[in-house]
């Protein structure tokens, strides 16, 4: 048996949105078609961001601590914190995540000390409020932070999507566009979309290994 020898099959946004049209019934005759389908995928990456999918978008980030200061800027790229930790002495301490209603609700939020507690305020430009407010300028804090996924901007972009998600995004955009272009077909590509999107979301979900011991009421009745 021959095989190729290849695992390099990708495809660029042009691609994506002709197999999309196609499964529609349909195909991209005009450049407004190409630009209705990239505003398309940008949408449906946005629905990705929140429905927390782009796992292979999270990133490690070191931030410095100054004493005193509790509000710290992030980038407008910002979905979501994961998880932190207060780095001192390369000892690392896990710090809890707060509501803003719980933030709000903090009565002191000039106390000074080894911050435990972190509020995520989701503006324009996130920023990352810390409490205690630091008490020195040599801790930092580390977290894992999931950013956006690179826009489709031109049509010769490869998508910064992994392979397991190929099948995903096909299907979403092509529900995406049926909306606009073949209504009639919206019911069965939803569908379609739904089926590749639990099978992706169900590979990237943590595993762990586990053991199925019988109870020992069981175990005795043998």
């Amino acid at each position: 048996m021959t095989v190729s020898g290849s695992k390099n099959f990708e495809l660029d946004v042009t691609e994506y949105v002709e197999e999309a049209f196609e499964r529609c019934g349909r195909e991209a005759r005009t450049g407004y078609d190409i630009k209705t389908a990239k505003r398309s995928m940008n949408l449906l990456f946005a629905d990705w961001a929140n429905r927390g999918l782009n796992a292979w978008t999270i990133e490690q980030t070191t931030q410095a601590l100054t004493q005193g200061t509790s509000s710290y800027t992030l980038g407008a790229d910002t979905i979501d914190i994961l998880s932190a930790v207060i780095r001192r002495s390369d000892v690392d301490y896990g710090i809890e995540r707060l509501s803003r209603d719980d933030y709000l609700n903090i009565p002191n939020k000039t106390t000074q000390g080894r911050p435990s507690q972190f509020f995520l305020d989701r503006l324009i430009t996130p920023a990352l409020k810390l409490w205690p407010v630091p008490e020195n300028s040599t801790d930092v804090v580390v977290f894992d932070r999931l950013v956006r996924i690179d826009d489709a901007d031109t049509s010769q972009n490869t998508v910064e999507v992994p392979f397991r998600f190929y099948p995903c995004l096909a299907a979403g955009l092509a529900y995406y566009i049926a909306i606009k272009k073949a209504p009639d077909r919206v019911p069965f590509l939803k569908s379609i979309y739904e089926e590749e999107m639990e099978r992706a979301m169900s590979m990237d979900r943590d595993r762990a290994s586990f053991n199925i011991v019988p109870s020992m009421a069981y175990s005795q009745n043998l």
